[in-house]
């Protein structure tokens, strides 16, 4: 019966993921439709190639560190994967947020990988869950950051919007682990002992990671600077399509289009980050068809990015292979 059913999720997998990438062409469409084309097409152009590849080149360079940064996480809840192994299953997740069809991103490939490699793939799991939390801490320091560099020159309204979206963030953490707390025993009654062990394996996994403060606040430290690389480079860009704009403009408003971007609308968020940083910045005087202009080469800089680190997963995953079958 397994099988019979595998193809038709593949079938919906590849539907959905279909659905995401027309969701992204339209809000695409919709952006080029009241911007200037002509104007637009001259900030791309303004983009120097060399420029281009040295920001791809930062890009990547931060996603190395992102390597380092996930294997200290789950090797703390004691995953002990070594470097090849998590760079495939950080590159395959990369590439697999953008091009594979999966609602929760590049989580599954990366953990494919991770549980069959390590020898305790609940290490790997509870260090992929603490890693994304981190993730989501540094972003959340960067929207506070954003808001304190700007108190006097944001628009009431736009201040009190990122302010209720990290109390919205806030709130569904609470909440969360609110109803964790109060369903894990119903949760628990009348399952097998199998499944009890493992979910027992999960929280000692947890436990570990927890017991190691440094580590989690290391991490949080490389993901912050990971982002503030992100945005930094996205802000050069801007500079070569002829948007100047105050760094500090940058860091209110680009971690709140991030985060509207991890809304599961379009595929990896394109589209809808380029409409949130055009509504963002357009208050402090930005011209919307260059803030548009920018997010479309930095997409094109995330876009090669993940076929670079599908390209490196492959590499790695033959790499380990061969290495089996000596």
């Amino acid at each position: 019966m397994i099988g019979v059913h595998q193809p038709e999720n593949r079938r919906r997998g590849w539907l959905f993921i279909s659905a995401r990438w027309l969701a992204a062409i339209l809000v695409l469409g919709i952006l080029l439709h009241f911007l200037p084309l002509h104007l637009l097409s001259a900030a791309i152009q303004r983009v120097p190639l060399t420029r281009f590849i040295i920001i791809l080149i930062g890009y990547l360079l931060a996603h190395i560190v992102g390597v380092v940064k996930w294997r200290m996480v789950v090797n703390a809840a004691g995953a002990q994967l070594d470097y090849p192994t998590s760079a495939q299953c950080y590159a395959g997740g990369l590439f697999a947020t953008l091009f594979l069809p999966s609602i929760i991103g590049g989580d599954v490939v990366r953990l494919a990988v991770g549980l069959r490699r390590s020898p305790n793939p609940a290490a790997v799991l509870a260090g992929n869950v603490a890693d994304r939390f981190l993730d989501m801490s540094a972003q959340a320091g960067l929207v506070l950051l954003g808001i304190l560099l700007l108190p006097g020159s944001v628009p009431v309204a736009l201040r009190n919007q990122a302010r209720h979206a990290v109390y919205v963030l806030a709130g569904v953490a609470a909440i969360a682990i609110a109803l964790l707390g109060l369903l894990y025993r119903p949760l628990l009654r009348g399952r097998s002992v199998r499944f009890r062990r493992r979910l027992g394996r999960l929280r000692f996994a947890l436990r570990s990671v927890s017991r190691r403060p440094h580590v989690l606040v290391f991490g949080w430290v490389l993901g912050t600077a990971i982002q503030s690389t992100f945005l930094t480079l996205t802000a050069l860009l801007a500079i070569s399509c002829g948007l100047f704009l105050p760094l500090r403009d940058w860091f209110f408003a680009w971690p709140l289009a991030k985060v509207a971007a991890l809304l599961p609308l379009t595929q990896g968020g394109i589209g809808v980050r380029e409409a949130a940083l055009v509504g963002l910045l357009s208050p402090f005087g930005a011209a919307p068809h260059l803030v548009f202009a920018a997010g479309l080469v930095w997409e094109g800089v995330i876009i090669l990015g993940g076929i670079l680190a599908g390209i490196t997963a492959f590499l790695l995953g033959r790499r380990e292979a061969t290495l089996e079958r000596l």
